[in-house]
């Protein structure tokens, strides 16, 4: 039944209950004491009034012990909160039977003993206030029981739901890669026929430190601001391997914005997009910058589209809105004119973050 294993305890009654059975039993000793004998202690001699109490002590443990034992059997076939329509009747019932036949059939042994003065004149109209208090005591059982799986219960959706947010994460951010990777390979392209061999070279090398801090991101799903800054600041001087002095980035962030949090990426990707989509010439350079307004970093550029704009997978601002959308409740502000264009992306504190994302890792 239980009673000595620890861990069968815990499983059955969500708890360990061996102070609180110990506690009960005594308690309900002395209420059935009072009940039968108007409370020995206050009117008999110690010796008598010890005698006394022990019958009740001995009537509540035996229909303690015995109630507990029904109540883990029937845990064991309706474990689940959606069978208390069928185990709370069925245990009320066995609190019934199990109070009137102990009552019963100690009423009959210390009969024996004793002879009968020790019946009760009362004593059948008192057995109904010892079914109800062992009903109350037993129902302690019950909710704690209730209170506790409800609460693992919720666990266990807030889990899941973190698991899908995670995988939702998971998969943004491994389409951002791709992204980055096919837009750097029209790059490549571009500086291998229209500079030396060495230029090429030289992009490669850049592009591989690039790649080397992508991958020492790991699977964070938020990061510092200064990490994404140090990568956007590695992926414009592969640019300017390119471009020259037509590409220039201002960037107007201070040090202490620099530990708020940022998706991963999101700022690179912004930048590839102004390069991407906008003429870059010596007649024509293009002017990026980059800078934090009420706790937003703002990259804002002047639009100077392409005549021929080069294949898209338009994954790059819906990839950014989508991430922050699952993280946060702050959004992407997203503007454009005929003159420029500007993106706003929050900047995070641990705090900013939904609750069903707060335990995924950075």
């Amino acid at each position: 039944m239980g009673l000595f294993n620890k861990e069968k305890r815990i499983k059955y009654l969500a708890f360990n209950d061996i102070w609180f059975m110990i506690a009960g039993i005594v308690l309900l000793s002395f209420v059935t004491d009072f009940l039968f004998s108007s409370g020995s202690f206050t009117r008999l001699p110690f010796i008598e009034a010890t005698i006394n109490w022990s019958v009740s002590l001995m009537f509540a443990t035996v229909n303690w012990l015995i109630m507990r034992t029904i109540l883990i059997a029937l845990r064991k076939r309706y474990p689940g909160l959606k069978d208390n329509k069928k185990r709370i009747p069925l245990f009320f019932l066995s609190i019934v039977v199990t109070v009137m036949t102990v009552d019963y059939m100690g009423n009959m042994t210390l009969g024996y003993i004793f002879g009968s003065s020790y019946n009760h004149p009362l004593r059948s109209k008192l057995i109904v206030p010892i079914i109800l208090i062992s009903t109350m005591t037993m129902a302690i059982y019950e909710a704690i029981y209730y209170y506790i799986h409800l609460k693992q219960s919720i666990r266990q959706e807030e889990q899941a739901k973190r698991a899908i947010v995670q995988a939702q994460l998971d998969t943004l951010r491994n389409q951002a890669q791709p992204h980055f990777f096919f837009n750097t390979l029209n790059t490549l392209r571009d500086i291998i026929d229209q500079n030396t061999r060495e230029e090429a070279k030289e992009f490669v090398n850049r592009l591989s430190e690039v790649y080397r801090f992508i991958l020492e991101s790991g699977n964070a799903n938020l990061i510092a601001l200064r990490e994404e800054l140090k990568f956007a600041q590695a992926y414009i001087h592969i640019q300017k391997e390119r471009f020259g002095d037509n590409l220039t980035v201002h960037w107007n962030v201070l040090e202490k914005d620099k530990d708020r949090l940022i998706i991963p990426m999101s700022l690179q990707l912004l930048l590839e997009n102004a390069v991407k989509h906008n003429v870059i010439s010596k007649a024509k350079p293009l002017l990026v910058s980059v800078g934090i307004e009420n706790d937003q970093l703002v990259v804002s550029n002047k639009i100077q589209p392409k005549t021929t704009q080069l294949p898209t997978t338009k994954l790059g601002l819906k990839n950014i809105e989508r991430r922050y959308a699952l993280i946060s409740d702050k959004q992407v502000v997203i503007t454009s004119d005929n003159a420029h264009f500007r993106v706003k992306l929050p900047l995070l504190t641990p705090a900013d973050q939904k609750h069903s994302y707060a335990s995924t890792h950075h």
